[in-house]
């Protein structure tokens, strides 16, 4: 009989922290797909895709527009169950390795802790990289529920918790190290447990949707700039300027760096997108090299993988940050680190409105379409963030 992704998930978190682990990673993985081998009827709690489908939402480039809900009455929270929804892998490989499965283990929290009920969720490339098995040697042991960006309420906290409260409103990317044995339980889940340092009260004037969409890109996109030195008057490209890190990277430059002059790439139907979010020349990828360009930049912020061609449009002793692909000299990779003292020092220009959440408008996905939202940000098609909600 096939057992359960979720059950063995349970399992391999319910031991106590004094007993040896009988499920060691590489012992688990292959009970794991022995039993799989065993059964050729896939696992009872997955439910039907594509049964609702929220309606189709504009792209919102404009985050403070609307009111942000009212704050959650703690004394109303729910009590907390010993059992959730989850979206669960086991294994390695495309989209079709996703479960749903709605018995697996509300984590337990440590003492520098919280456990949030997750409101929205958001999806990043390194989040089908990791599914895909790009980072197994790094990674944390199989079974995983994914998801790095989350926006959610505070139901619990650890006992060496200092700022949160049960009631407090929070986003954040969960995930300290993205590439380095990040969380086993991620944020595709009702409940999630977080570092309270990775965590930043939610912007008063966003909701959880824009508040899910901004975590991890908003990190990478501001601590890439600092790497480079990045200050007032210097000019700089980014390429993909549409895409969750670019949108946001133009913001930054622009409104809290200070830049002289922003460029960015895109295809056609985006460039007037670029240019609402402050880019002072939009450059169409499918009509013109922008490696042909006769002007130069201080700093050229490749979020799409064209470092070898990057490097012929910065200045001499400028920088290139190379986010994905190979990296040519003065080309450099960057993987950032994740630091809830960044996101509260961006929430003052996220609340005054100089920046802003940039959501695709096929979603958000609602909870039971994850397999929809990993396939679509697969495609490279998306804009800005693929946000998941509601959760469940």
């Amino acid at each position: 009989m096939l057992t359960s992704t979720a059950s063995q998930l349970r399992t391999f978190h319910s031991l106590s922290p004094h007993q040896p682990n009988p499920f060691s990673p590489f012992k688990f993985f292959l009970t794991f797909r022995e039993n799989k081998k065993k059964s050729t009827s896939t696992t009872t709690s997955t439910t039907s895709l594509g049964q609702t489908r929220v309606p189709t939402l504009p792209l919102r480039v404009s985050a403070n527009s609307q009111a942000a809900p009212a704050s959650t009455d703690a004394s109303k929270l729910s009590p907390i169950p010993s059992e959730m929804k989850a979206w669960v892998y086991g294994e390695y490989g495309g989209v079709d390795v996703l479960k749903l499965d709605s018995k697996v283990s509300v984590p337990e929290v440590k003492e520098d802790q919280v456990l949030i009920k997750v409101v929205a969720a958001a999806l990043n490339p390194v989040d089908f990289k990791r599914r895909q098995g790009k980072f197994k040697a790094t990674d944390s042991p199989l079974p995983t529920v994914p998801g790095y960006d989350v926006a959610g309420v505070v139901v619990k906290v650890g006992s060496q918790v200092k700022d949160l409260k049960v009631g407090d409103e929070v986003y954040g990317d969960i995930n300290e190290k993205a590439l380095e044995g990040p969380n086993q339980f991620g944020s595709l889940a009702e409940y999630t447990a977080v570092e309270e340092k990775l965590l930043a009260p939610k912007p008063k004037n966003l909701d959880f949707v824009q508040a899910a969409a901004l975590p991890l890109a908003i990190e990478t996109a501001y601590e890439g700039l600092e790497r480079t030195g990045f200050s007032a008057g210097k000019s700089i490209l980014v390429l993909n300027g549409a895409g969750g890190v670019g949108s946001l990277v133009i913001q930054l430059a622009k409104q809290v760096f200070g830049a002289s002059r922003v460029a960015a790439t895109s295809s056609t139907g985006k460039l007037e997108l670029l240019k609402s979010l402050g880019a002072d020349l939009a450059i169409d990828y499918t009509k013109e090299n922008f490696e042909d360009l006769t002007e130069k930049f201080d700093v050229v912020y490749d979020a799409i993988g064209q470092c070898d061609k990057a490097v012929k449009v910065v200045k001499e002793g400028g920088s290139v940050v190379a986010l994905t692909g190979a990296v040519t000299p003065p080309g450099f990779r960057f993987v950032v680190t994740s630091n809830g003292a960044v996101l509260r020092k961006l929430n003052p220009f996220l609340e005054s409105g100089k920046v802003k959440a940039v959501i695709d408008p096929k979603g958000p996905f609602p909870f039971t379409q994850i397999v929809e939202a990993f396939s679509y940000i697969e495609s490279n098609r998306a804009t800005g963030k693929v946000v998941i909600h509601p959760i469940p």
